[in-house]
Order: structure tokens, then C-alpha cells, then sequence
């Protein structure tokens, strides 16, 4: 089985407002709600290419009933847990200005609904892939990811980290199978500046050194990098395409990863396959849809050929 954890889920409301002024009402060209979060922007997508997963995580109120039933509508599984107070936070996404955002708090995750949670991963085995993605609320302690690595130890779970700074870091000597850091976060954990593809592979093999298998880096118009566990190293630059959307882009980047891998154990299609969902997603209005990331995929292998 497949799971994606969410720690913090979100409704995401994302609008378009045409020459939006500061101190004045504004009005909405377009709008429409989506469920949010990195775990379940990965559960979508794998939805979408027709791999089955569960989402889990701590749902609250009732925009974390909407959340659940907006995955329920899309074919999702979920496990999430609720929390008795509070509400699953509602995150503003204004798409006419690139970049802007207002993300809520989400609600107070208790010591009990913690472990409620990790009851639930304590089932997992050999054969079994979970996604660990995104931040941690302020209310659980920051070494999460490392205690669910750690819960997990030798069972034969695959494991991929999609995380910033310590979070990434602590799980290392875990042996992630997959990690993703972009190349700005990748540079800040070394203190260096990385602009090119070849410049970021050292810095992935220090990340391989310290623990991680397969450390894919995304690197947005550049392309990415990956320095494989067979200690290969493939890049590409960015394929051809007008970005739309770059929300949830690195997501579908670790989701096609892994879906690719999953179906050839071969590390240079997954790789591809990664680029292209990844890419694919970016020229989308919303995650893109299986279709979407065959036609980028077709395209890399044109321009590698």
C-alpha cells in the first residue's frame, strides 16, 4: 500500500483578482476550492495516474469535513484523524499576483491524536511506500519525521522526504529512499549558491553521504538533477512550456518519481517520469492529469533522442 502523510492539511481558495488595490474592495474574476496540502498533492496525483494511495493526517471542524469530502469526491482513500477543536486551515491563493498567499494556522495537534497517528503507520511493512511531505505544525515537535523513520526502521518501507532544513536533515541517518530538496534549499543547507545543474551534484552527494538514497533536486527553469542510489547522475533542463501554476509542482515531481520507479525499478525512467509530472503540473491550471504527463514525458524522450 501507499500512504501520504499531511500533517497540516488545507482548503485552499484560490482567485483571480484583475488589478488588485491595496485598501479598496476587490472583486473576484474566477475562483474555486481544492483540498491542500503537499501528502494530499501527492495522493492526487498518483490518483490521477492511477495508483491508489491513503491520505493521513488530523482533519478539524468543518473545512476539514470539506477536505475529506472533496478527496472522497476525487477517489482518494483517507485515514485522516480529527481534532476536536479548531479548524483544518483555509490558505488565500490570489493567482493573479505570482506568489502571493496568505496560509492559515491549522488547528492544535494534542500528544494523543500524535500517536493516534502513529498507531495508525506502526502497520506498516515490507512492500509498503509512505510520502512524508511538507512542514510541521507549531504544536507537534519538530523531530516528527525523524520518530516515524525511526518507528519504521528495517520493515522494508520505502520512504520519501519532502522537507526543509532539520526536518530533512534529521531523518538522514534513517535512510530515506527518496529526497527532494529544490536547489535554494539545498544551497542553504551548505551555505552555497547553486544556479547550475552540474553545480548542485556535489552537494546531493553529501546528502547521499549522510544517509539519503536517491536525492532528486528540482531546480525550476533550470530543470534537475538526480544523484541515484546506483550512484548515477542523470539531468536534464527544463522542458519546453508556459508555467501557469507552479503550486504543487514539486509534489507531482516526488509522486511521478515514485510512481515511475514503482513500475520499472529503473531509476532513469523514474527520473523522467518525475521531471515530466513535475513539469506537467506546472503548465496546468490544477495537478495535472495523466494524459498531461505522458505528453511531457513524450517530449523529454524527443529531446533526448
Amino acid at each position: 500500500m501507499i500512504y501520504t502523510v499531511t500533517f497540516n492539511p488545507s482548503l485552499d481558495y484560490i482567485v483571480t483578482v484583475e488589478d488588485f488595490k491595496l485598501g479598496l474592495t476587490n472583486r473576484t474574476s474566477s475562483e474555486f476550492l481544492l483540498p491542500g496540502g503537499k501528502g494530499i498533492n501527492v495522493s492526487t496525483v498518483l490518483r490521477n495516474l492511477g495508483i491508489e494511495s491513503t491520505a493521513l493526517g488530523f482533519i478539524a471542524g468543518f473545512t476539514g469535513e470539506e477536505v475529506v469530502r472533496r478527496l472522497e469526491k476525487m477517489g482518494v482513500k483517507n485515514g485522516f484523524i480529527p481534532i476536536d477543536e479548531g479548524f483544518t486551515r483555509i490558505n488565500l491563493k490570489l493567482k493573479s499576483m505570482d506568489g502571493m498567499e496568505i496560509n492559515g494556522m491549522g488547528p492544535k495537534i494534542s500528544r494523543e491524536k500524535v500517536q493516534m497517528l502513529m498507531d495508525k503507520l506502526n502497520t506498516l511493512g515490507e512492500g509498503d511506500v509512505l510520502f512524508l511531505s511538507g512542514s510541521i505544525p507549531a504544536s507537534m515537535s519538530d523531530d516528527a519525521y525523524q520518530k516515524i523513520m525511526e518507528l519504521l526502521q528495517g520493515r522494508g518501507v520505502q520512504i520519501a522526504v519532502d522537507a526543509t532544513k532539520d526536518l530533512l536533515m534529521n531523518v538522514l541517518p534513517c535512510h530515506p529512499f527518496l529526497i527532494k530538496p529544490n536547489n535554494h534549499e539545498l544551497g542553504e543547507i551548505f551555505g552555497a549558491e547553486l544556479k547550475t545543474r552540474e553545480s548542485v551534484v556535489p552537494y546531493a552527494r553529501k546528502l547521499q553521504e549522510k544517509g539519503a538514497q536517491n536525492v532528486l533536486v528540482s531546480m525550476a527553469g533550470e530543470g534537475a538533477v538526480l544523484v541515484a542510489a546506483d550512484q548515477n547522475v542523470y539531468d536534464t533542463p527544463a522542458p519546453e512550456g508556459k508555467l501557469i501554476n507552479g503550486v504543487g509542482a514539486g509534489d507531482s515531481m516526488v509522486a511521478g518519481f515514485m510512481a515511475g520507479y514503482m513500475e520499472k525499478r529503473d531509476y532513469k525512467y523514474a527520473f523522467y517520469m518525475g521531471v515530466a509530472a513535475g513539469s506537467a503540473s506546472a503548465f496546468s491550471e490544477n495537478l495535472a492529469t495523466k494524459q498531461e504527463i505522458e505528453a511531457v514525458y513524450r517530449k523529454l524522450l524527443e529531446r533526448e533522442m
